[in-house]
């Protein structure tokens, strides 16, 4: 029986944490999938739903990525509890650390954590994004785009 390479739409993804107001703050040009380095007692909180990365942000320092400021609750029944708040090592390939340097080091560009998740494996990864951040007008742009969208949802919903 051969392996079929699963489509995105067909794999399973359970959500730990997810960064909603990124999209707002951010305008998000490319984005890439990163493992991430944990500990035991850490895993078992997530599974809890125990995170938050909503104030997180990445970094490449002396050639690796970084996670940091990134929350996982402490999981009560570990033996060896850990640091809620430590920076946490991501794992992309040297071809994409490369980028990832070039494009925050050069050309101005911030590395957002979009959604933390458990992937089809069971593996935990994160979804990082390469942000420009948005001046006011431009949130103030967005805000109006969506106002716009839902309206015209409603008057096709409606036929007024």
């Amino acid at each position: 029986m051969a392996n079929k390479k699963q489509t995105p739409e067909e794999k399973n993804y359970k959500v730990i944490a997810e960064n909603r107001r990124a999209r707002y703050d951010y305008a998000i040009e490319n984005d890439i999938e990163c493992g991430i380095v944990l500990t035991g007692s850490e895993v078992k909180s997530m599974r809890t739903g125990q995170t938050n990365i909503a104030e997180s942000y990445a970094s490449v320092d002396d050639g690796e990525l970084w996670l940091t400021n990134s929350y996982i609750a402490p999981y009560q029944q570990a033996m060896f509890p850990h640091e809620e708040r430590r920076k946490r090592k991501l794992l992309v390939s040297k071809r994409e650390l490369a980028r990832l340097w070039q494009a925050t080091g050069r050309q101005g560009m911030t590395l957002v954590p979009l959604v933390m998740y458990f992937n089809h494996k069971g593996r935990v990864k994160i979804k990082l994004g390469i942000a420009k951040g948005k001046k006011n007008h431009d949130k103030r742009a967005t805000e109006a785009e969506r106002d716009w969208g839902r309206q015209k949802q409603r008057l096709l919903r409606h036929g007024d």
